[in-house]
């Protein structure tokens, strides 16, 4: 048997009961008898008072159980706690007001969903309308519509960095070249919506929650806070097969609660799966952002400098993990370039949209869109390639680590490298030609490019920066990026792997078998992983579930480090039997060896069944059993300091992108070509994985470079209420794709691996914006808006066209 495995395109284990319709999803489990249904109403307002809720009706209609409301939600839990100084006020249901679209205002719960869905129709809400905000620079005013009186402003967090001298940088700059984006408020739409099904025990006040979350991480204590409840008798499970995420399902939780409520109120077990529109309306999004950037240049294209102003809005209320959009890129805020000098200005504002959270690549869209497009408008200025621009600004193999100003460790990366060989893969001078003979046919053919970070592995420290020092020191200091796994061999040698990670479709439970069956010297297939996540059973910590690309760098690690503990376990038994030292022998292929004396061996089997079934024969010292749990966390993973410096991700990766598009004057429409990107990733655990990883991060930053935003009109009314509206892309929208790989592997963990899979969602909607800017630089047309509809193309070209006419 071959023994590395590690670093093999193995397929993946899960497929076999995903393609053969044996996958369990939270719709398939009824995991208790007796389970009744949940639906539940939503506000038709964006912003008004609740003057009353009259429920009497749909209580005694036949089948109904009981209907919840805010004033019952208020009564028996907590505002839901957030990591902001903001005193926002915010609950499962709606109590006072509503904020939004399709805020939830009460739930009923029926024998069966039609049922409940019949009764939401019988329930009466009184309101009184209210002016709404909407847009992110309205919010910002002073005597914009307040959605929370308390807080005074609708302002939920305001902070202010400076690294370096930018003062110095822009006095000596030789140029500055400032702008405004806008980046819009998009989704995931996984093609599994939300599910919970809860079960409230009165006999020992406990709470059981079965649902497709991707937590728990610090979200368990935020649920258990608003419940009143002992963390210990809040048990989450998750099942093994969750239907996609890609962040979205951190969203989850305030629902998780709400059903809790429900359940211990009426006394039943209840479930509840979002429709389609529900999801749309009301569940979570990335944040849509406003950029002021300025960059001080020098004549040669070096930025030395950066000014930033950042406003995200976080929709109606600022709820746990946000303000985390804003600040998952603090550490790598000058992205893959040598900028010394750097001052932001960040603020999260509150607008009457559905609430914010996690989404593949939060953040990381929101920075580079402004960020990669000031640098090609750096080089337009400047009559320079945009390529040379970037090449010159690019750090160099030798700097690494490098430590960015706002304080990210960069840990490895040969970025020029895998830059050069992108724009060899693209064809980058040949095109430059091509596009010369098309425009002088009429044909608007252009090239982008863009080089970002990719973070992976978050510290738990970053989201607080959002405090000052100050506010920081009153409470224990966050840190650290900790991750856990058991790996375990029953009395017949049966190998079996415990995960935490809550995966929602990555591949964990291959790459792991992988791991384990190249430490033990197994075959991958006899290795069983279990990927089912249990709060009161799973090795878990804090930061535990599936985000920010975490498994490869520190999920992994932890299954490398507790498969390890097992080997080193079994090879000292294997010493004792043949009477040499652990350092002497060799593990594969089922059994242990002398190294130099392969005669001399034993079967795994049997040292498993001598820890099993005569633990007197072990050696002094060694416990009976094969259990071992490992905790890993990157030593890097710092709490902020008093400069507000962090390192926020455990590592950080490198894409390169090229793309080649063609714009259609007459109708706006934009065609992708030819898509190129290049990947620093470190050490790849399954090269077949990791490019379908970058084919769904790219199909995702399709969606919003071109088409998708979940829309508002000027009053607040929510406009994408079904696919018919709701743009996204399908797999005959997705362009022609070429991937490359260098790998710079990571110092600092163990397997030298570095996440991937939410990169090209950070950097395809950038990519194309600056493809697409410079198929119509005759134009003279400012790409600062996104997503790049042909409606809004073929404006851009009519308005540019009417200021030529006017100036011929």
């Amino acid at each position: 048997m071959e023994t590395k495995q590690i670093g093999k395109p193995m397929k993946r284990v899960e497929d076999a009961r995903l393609t053969s319709g044996q996958g369990s999803f939270i719709e398939d489990m009824n995991p208790l008898p007796h389970i009744h249904h949940a639906a539940i109403l939503r506000s038709p307002y964006p912003h008004a008072r609740i003057k009353a809720i009259r429920t009497q009706v749909a209580e005694e209609m036949p089948g109904v159980k009981g209907v919840v409301t805010g004033q019952d939600v208020a009564a028996c839990t907590n505002p839901f706690p957030v990591g902001v100084t903001a005193s926002v006020h915010y609950y499962s249901l709606a109590v006072d007001k509503v904020r939004y679209v399709g805020e939830p205002v009460a739930v009923v719960v029926a024998k069966n969903r039609y049922l409940a869905e019949d009764a939401l129709e019988k329930i009466e809400v009184e309101y009184e309308p209210l002016p709404a905000v909407v847009e992110i620079e309205q919010a910002l005013l002073p005597d914009s519509p307040l959605l929370h009186e308390q807080v005074g402003s609708n302002i939920a967090n305001h902070r202010h960095f400076s690294y370096g001298d930018p003062d110095k940088a822009f006095r000596e700059a030789d140029v500055v070249i400032k702008h405004k984006f806008a980046f819009p408020k998009y989704s995931a739409t996984p093609v599994e919506t939300y599910g919970v099904i809860a079960s409230y025990q009165s006999s020992d006040d406990s709470l059981t929650i079965w649902s497709n979350f991707h937590g728990p991480f610090t979200l368990q204590s935020v649920m258990a806070a608003a419940l009143r409840i002992d963390s210990n008798r809040l048990r989450i499970l998750i099942p093994k097969d969750v239907g996609g995420s890609y962040g979205i399902k951190s969203g989850v939780y305030p629902y998780m609660v709400l059903m809790g409520v429900v359940s211990k109120k009426l006394g039943l077990p209840v479930k509840w799966i979002e429709d389609r529109q529900e999801h749309l309306m009301a569940s979570s999004s990335g944040t849509d952002r406003v950029t002021w950037i300025e960059a001080a240049v020098k004549r040669d294209g070096t930025v030395t400098g950066l000014r930033m102003k950042m406003v995200d809005s976080v929709g109606a209320y600022v709820r746990a993990p946000e303000p985390a959009c804003l600040y998952r890129t603090h550490s790598n805020t000058t992205g893959a370039y040598r900028i010394e000098h750097l001052q932001m200005e960040t603020i999260a504002v509150m607008t009457n949209k559905s609430p914010t959270g996690l989404i593949r690549g939060y953040g990381g869209q929101q920075l580079y869109f402004p960020l990669e497009r000031i640098m090609q408008m750096v080089a337009t200025k400047l009559g320079l390639d945009p390529a040379e621009v970037l090449r010159i600004n690019l750090l160099g193999k030798e700097e690494f680590p490098y430590q960015t100003p706002s304080g990210g460790i960069y840990d490895s990366g040969d970025y020029k490298s895998a830059f050069d060989k992108l724009i060899g893969m693209v064809g980058y001078e040949e095109f430059r030609q091509r596009q010369k003979e098309a425009r002088s046919k009429g044909k608007l053919l252009g090239i982008g490019l863009a080089c970002i970070v990719e973070p992976s592995g978050s510290n738990m420290g970053y989201i607080t920066v959002a405090l000052t020092p100050e506010e920081r020191s009153k409470s224990l200091p966050k840190s650290g990026c900790a991750e856990g796994a058991t790996v375990s061999i029953d009395p017949m040698g049966g190998i079996s792997v415990r995960i935490s990670t809550a995966p929602t479709g990555q591949g964990h439970e291959t790459v792991a078998a992988q791991i384990v069956g190249e430490v033990l010297g197994v075959d991958p297939c006899t290795v069983k992983v279990v990927a089912e996540m249990d709060t009161l059973t799973s090795p878990w910590s804090v930061a535990s579930g599936s985000y920010s690309s975490r498994f490869a760098p520190i999920g992994s690690s932890a299954v490398y480090q507790a498969a390890g503990k097992v080997r080193e376990k079994l090879l000292r038994i294997a010493a004792d039997q043949l009477g040499c030292s652990p350092d002497q022998l060799e593990m594969k292929g089922g059994k242990v060896a002398l190294r130099n004396d392969p005669a001399k061996q034993v079967s795994l089997r049997r040292l498993v069944g001598s820890a099993h079934w005569n633990p007197q024969g072990l050696p002094a010292g060694t416990e009976p059993g094969i259990h071992e749990t490992a905790f890993y966390t990157i030593p890097t993973a710092q709490p902020p300091d008093e400069q507000d410096r962090v390192n926020g991700s455990a590592a950080y990766g490198f894409v390169a992108d090229a793309v080649v598009v063609e714009v259609d004057a007459a109708t706006g429409d934009v065609k992708i070509l030819n898509y190129c990107t290049v990947h620093d990733a470190g050490v790849l655990l399954n090269p077949l994985i990791a490019d379908g990883q970058i084919m769904g991060g790219l199909a995702h930053g399709l969606g919003g470079a071109l088409y998708e935003e979940l829309a508002y009109d000027k009053n607040g009314q929510f406009l994408s209420g079904s696919f018919m509206d709701y743009l996204c892309p399908t797999a005959t929208e997705m362009p022609p794709v070429t991937i490359g790989h260098i790998e710079s592997p990571s110092p600092l963990t163990p397997l030298g691996a570095k996440g991937l899979g939410e990169g090209n969602t950070m950097s395809a909607p950038v990519v194309i914006a600056n493809a697409v800017a410079d198929a119509l630089a005759e134009w003279d047309v400012t790409v600062d808006t996104l997503p790049l509809s042909p409606n809004r193309v073929w404006s851009w070209i009519q308005q540019s066209k009417k200021k030529k006419e006017e100036y011929a």
